[in-house]
């Protein structure tokens, strides 16, 4: 008769239910140092092919990580460029090489004492997705005989994340089609869009240690930030079209853009089967608060202070500043200093001090994404 073993305990047994990402890519890091003691990092970053951009995302390793909210050009990194132009992993068993690139990550890498690192390449439908870093703060250890199991594992993290990501990108999706109906009724153009989810994740950034943001969190932000107004659909023409000044009654009308945002999110998410996924709240809440002000002046519940979720003050920053600083057919575009002093005017009152700083505080990058998301000769 066979006997059964009951007592056998799944090492990765947390995979099975809901949790964060960067848990379970923990969960992962510990049984593979059970085997392989030298990993002493698992980092994920993620690629936005149109800027090119490749950004920190998820890692687990021990002792600091200095490579947190941290983005470069994948253009600038040819070693990197190479993975994604061959679409096979990478073996360096010594950094030494390079180490007088003068690259930042370079210098982090080292600073941190990482002596040899294998990076995976992940595609999706044989579209490049990001990498996979494993490192070690020993030279030579990544060998053959060890690499057949770090490719199963780094398979593995690649799609845990990419099964999160792409439901997200799916949603995204679905919401961007309503965005877009939106967009042709609305006069605020898909620049301004583009524009604003740029300026609230460079403030999340900004903000990461003050508040102990993750690159996971950052990383939604940017992505949920273009639908604050998704809500706006369900606004008649008369008043979201209207060129004057609106009566009492049709603010009222407007303001209730903010709930039906928040109906709407609910309800693609339920149609998504997507009800409990983790990062849904950041969605709701940016639909549902981003008029809110720090004084309880705001809409739709006249909340204050920090009773406003952060991602809300973020966004009504980033969108305060873009539509003050680009022309509408209501008026010309503000000067950024104007805007920007606008902003300090509304710090502490109505918008997040600190959300007002953190934009503040990065003129060139704000002047770089004005540059990138110019209106077009339409807008």
């Amino acid at each position: 008769m066979l006997k059964l073993i009951s007592e056998y305990e799944d090492s990765l047994e947390t995979l099975n239910h809901e949790g964060s990402l960067q848990g379970k890519l923990t969960s992962i890091h510990e049984v593979i140092t059970a085997t392989f003691s030298f990993v002493d990092r698992i980092a994920v970053a993620v690629y936005e092919k149109e800027t090119d951009c490749l950004k920190t995302f998820l890692a687990s390793c021990y002792g600091d990580n200095l490579l947190r909210q941290y983005e470069a050009q994948l253009s600038d990194a040819p070693s990197l460029q190479e993975i994604v132009n061959t679409g096979r992993p990478r073996i360096v068993n010594n950094l030494d090489i390079f180490s007088r690139n003068g690259k930042e990550h370079t210098r982090l890498i080292t600073k941190m004492e990482y002596a040899a690192s294998y990076t995976m390449p992940i595609y999706q439908n044989s579209v490049f997705f990001g990498f996979v870093f494993f490192n070690s703060t020993e030279p030579d250890v990544f060998e053959e005989g060890n690499l057949h199991q770090m490719d199963l594992f780094g398979h593995m993290i690649s799609l845990m994340v990419m099964n999160e990501l792409t439901a997200v990108y799916t949603l995204n999706a679905a919401l961007k089609t309503t965005r877009e109906i939106v967009n042709h009724r609305d006069p605020e153009t898909g620049s301004h869009i583009d524009r604003m989810s740029r300026y609230a994740r460079l403030i999340a950034q900004e903000l990461a240690d003050q508040y102990d943001l993750n690159d996971e969190f950052i990383e939604h932000i940017g992505l949920f930030s273009p639908l604050h107004d998704i809500g706006k659909v369900g606004i008649p023409d008369n008043i979201l079209l209207k060129p004057g000044k609106l009566s009492d009654e049709e603010f009222d009308i407007m303001k209730s853009h903010t709930l039906k945002g928040r109906e709407l999110v609910d309800q693609l998410l339920q149609n998504f089967g997507m009800s409990s996924f983790r990062h849904a709240a950041i969605l709701r809440n940016i639909a549902q608060y981003h008029h809110e002000f720090m004084n309880g002046s705001g809409y739709p519940y006249g909340l204050k202070g920090d009773e406003i979720p952060l991602e809300a003050r973020i966004v009504a920053v980033a969108d305060i500043f873009d539509a003050l600083s680009s022309k509408r057919p209501y008026k010309k575009a503000w000067s950024n200093d104007k805007t920007f002093d606008t902003l300090k005017e509304m710090a502490g009152t109505k918008l997040d001090s600190d959300c007002v700083n953190a934009l503040i505080n990065n003129v060139r990058t704000v002047e770089n994404i004005q540059r990138l998301y110019r209106e077009d000769s339409l807008g």
